[in-house]
């Protein structure tokens, strides 16, 4: 219920969205350095990620109205988790194209007084963005520690994972925990940020990554006794919920996008992702689930480390990987379906291993 809710609603708000964000003139920036072919994107309407987050919190909220499903402290603040990291994105974004539109009106003395290429064309600066993300990440792990029996162990499949191992058999404490929490949601959150640079790539992607906790919070739910998930049942919920705004959304991102999620969608993603899992004691395993974006990240990290290290070096074309390919002559759209099948393969093997491991686990036996 959850998942057709969330769909329904980001599928027709996203319409609606779309034609509100035409009359305000806010439009998608294009950075001149992309490649050429995206100039032609420059102004479609950006910001729609708040209609991902709304179908998310009305799919949610709703299904548990309708069901027996309670409310859950877990549940809750994962929600809550994604709607403070789409605050900090929808301020950049609105920054961004507010900027823009009045530079082009010519009704802001303060935008012409910046210039072409100045900070402010960029929405938050770097240290604000970290900043913000910061603060809200730090507020959902104390949460988590104070409010609710998440373990504190660093955890693969499961919250004992490593228990017969030497050295990775650690509890990380309520403070190492936080830190831990925080470094994960930025990575992730920076992740599908650097992804979203395609029409419908990070939205079809975190489908992939969504179903995957779908799946595994579910099973957490019906084996109790192994995976010690508070609130499993709950968390397969809100990961639903994700899951069938993101599909909505992709109506109207899927090529030609008539809209872009920005920040405000592609941290919220990152975030919730991130957020899964903790609560679901698989922190380690969310680079499998999201391998695209990991991927997508490390193409940039190797190429600064290349240009700045190697006197102007370049592994990639261009980065993002994405758009590395494209520069080599693939279609934008040979280019995202091809990593659509990268995030999917990712997701089936991500199963694969947390299932395996299930597999490892003696079953108590049964009583008579």
């Amino acid at each position: 219920m959850a998942g057709g809710l969330s769909m329904a609603v980001a599928l027709v708000g996203t319409r609606y969205l779309i034609d509100l964000l035409h009359k305000l003139k806010i439009g998608q920036p294009i950075r001149e350095e992309g490649p050429t072919g995206h100039q032609i994107k420059a102004g479609t309407p950006a910001m729609g990620g708040v209609a991902i987050v709304a179908g998310a919190v009305v799919g949610y909220t709703v299904a548990h109205l309708r069901s027996r499903v309670v409310f859950t402290r877990t549940g809750m603040l994962v929600l809550a988790l994604v709607i403070g990291a789409a605050v900090v994105g929808f301020v950049d974004d609105w920054l961004k194209a507010t900027w823009r539109r009045d530079r082009e009106l010519g009704e802001s003395g303060r935008a012409q007084a910046a210039g072409p290429g100045k900070s402010r064309s960029a929405g938050l600066n770097k240290r604000m963005k970290v900043m913000g993300l910061a603060v809200v990440a730090v507020a959902f792990g104390v949460a988590c520690v104070r409010l609710t029996s998440v373990h504190t162990t660093i955890s693969f499949t499961r919250y004992n994972s490593f228990a017969n191992s030497r050295w990775l058999d650690v509890d990380l404490g309520q403070v190492g925990w936080v830190v831990w929490v925080v470094l994960l949601i930025m990575a992730s959150s920076n992740g599908v940020n650097l992804t979203d640079g395609l029409d419908g790539l990070a939205a079809g992607s975190s489908i992939f990554a969504f179903a995957s906790f779908t799946i595994i919070g579910f099973w957490a739910f019906r084996n109790p006794t192994i995976y010690d998930v508070e609130h499993a049942l709950d968390l397969a919920v809100v990961s639903a919920a994700m899951l069938g705004a993101c599909t909505g959304f992709l109506w109207w991102n899927a090529h030609p996008a008539r809209i872009f999620m920005g920040d405000t969608g592609s941290l919220a993603i990152g975030a919730g992702l991130a957020g899964l899992a903790l609560t679901l004691n698989t922190a380690l395993l969310l680079p499998v689930v999201g391998a695209l974006f990991v991927i997508e990240t490390m193409s940039v990290i190797i190429q600064v480390i290349s240009y700045r290290g190697f006197g102007g070096r370049r592994v990639f074309r261009m980065a993002p990987i994405h758009h590395h390919y494209e520069n080599s002559g693939w279609p934008e759209t040979t280019v995202i379906v091809r990593f659509w099948i990268v995030a999917g393969l990712a997701t089936a093997l991500a199963l694969g291993v947390f299932y395996a491991d299930f597999t490892t686990i003696p079953l108590p036996p049964l009583t008579p």
